[in-house]
């Protein structure tokens, strides 16, 4: 029976939405007031089946389920999109990096451009697990896209991936790996942890006093490490991101006795909000994170920030990975596309 209920979960997430609609009716869970998304609910039962609550996987076998995660529910990378692996500095030695570039464009001349980091809680994800949502926002946006692959933990402990990807964005305004990127034209963003090392860098150049970027991008961030929102305890069973496994993400990646009002770990703390670049932040109603995402842009737009909030209230975590059988997942890339390249323009 358990191996007929995970086909049918299965084959759920790939139905033509108005099927899904349909299956579930009327039965489709709400959380303050925000009803799930038929394929949202459809991708949660299947997460649900897959994974075993009193059994969490090891580091390698979560590690291992993001890549086939991404390999089977993400659209690929386009082909018409250039790719050139390259390296660029982190606080530590050099680290891979990736360009995509619009089909026809110079991937080194001086063009509008996003610094991307990939998220997976600070300890998982890669280069490849975001290949398609990289090279989808440069074929969508028109933009050179940059994405990093800086140091995880629990193997590099915090601050390792902070002070890489400020060590990283100081190399690139200094010509690295013959890139020519200008603040003025570069916009940085990531998802999830990769949304909150963007947060994180906003603090950390306004710490330095160093040039600003042009725009942030903020998909599904976790600015605040307390863990303590309405969302987190609301949604802390979810089973697409329950509020233990952030808990567990954390106790990889921050070191006994870290301070988690630390900027560089809850971003929405930080003092120097003001001056920080025009964003966009995307949330998902049925993440834990929401109420992360809705208190940061609150937090920007008191300190005089210009912020585009863009709420899914029905979305769970990562739906923007999922374009393969999320229709907002690809909806929220179509908007975030368009927004670079306003921004940068």
């Amino acid at each position: 029976m358990s191996k007929l209920k995970l086909l049918w979960a299965l084959g759920k997430v790939f139905l033509p939405e108005g099927i899904v609609r349909a299956i579930y009716g009327g039965r489709l869970p709400v959380v303050d007031g925000r009803r799930i998304d038929p394929k949202a609910q459809a991708v949660t039962d299947l997460v649900a089946q897959l994974r075993d609550p009193n059994a969490p996987p090891t580091l390698e076998q979560s590690r291992a389920q993001i890549a086939q995660m991404a390999a089977k529910f993400e659209r690929p990378c386009p082909a018409q999109v250039q790719k050139t692996e390259i390296t660029l500095s982190g606080a530590d030695g050099l680290r891979p990096a990736r360009v995509y570039s619009p089909q026809g464009a110079d991937p080194m001349a001086a063009q509008p451009t996003l610094l991307f980091l990939h998220g997976g809680g600070w300890v998982q994800g890669s280069l490849d697990t975001h290949d398609g949502m990289c090279g989808h926002l440069s074929q969508l946006s028109g933009v050179r896209v940059i994405a990093l692959d800086y140091r995880l933990a629990p193997e590099h402990p915090f601050p390792a991936a902070p002070d890489d990807v400020l060590a990283c964005y100081r190399a690139l305004l200094d010509g690295a790996g013959g890139l020519q990127v200008r603040a003025d034209q570069l916009a940085v963003g990531g998802d999830s942890a990769g949304g909150n090392l963007t947060a994180c860098l906003m603090h950390d150049l306004g710490a330095c006093g160093l040039p600003m970027p042009a725009a942030q991008v903020l998909i599904y961030p976790g600015t605040d490490g307390r863990l303590n929102t309405k969302s987190m305890h609301d949604l802390s069973d979810q089973p697409v991101l329950p509020a233990e496994r952030i808990e567990w993400y954390l106790s990889l990646y921050l070191p006994e006795g870290q301070d988690r009002n630390d900027p560089r770990v809850s971003p929405v703390l930080s003092d120097h909000l003001f001056g920080q670049p025009r964003a966009i932040i995307v949330a998902g109603g049925h993440d834990p994170l929401w109420d992360d995402a809705q208190s940061h842009a609150r937090a920007l737009e008191q300190a005089g920030v210009a912020v585009d909030l863009v709420n899914y209230p029905g979305q769970v975590h990562a739906f923007v990975s999922l374009t393969r059988v999320v229709p907002q997942g690809n909806d929220a890339l179509q908007k975030i596309a368009a927004w670079l390249k306003a921004a940068l323009s």
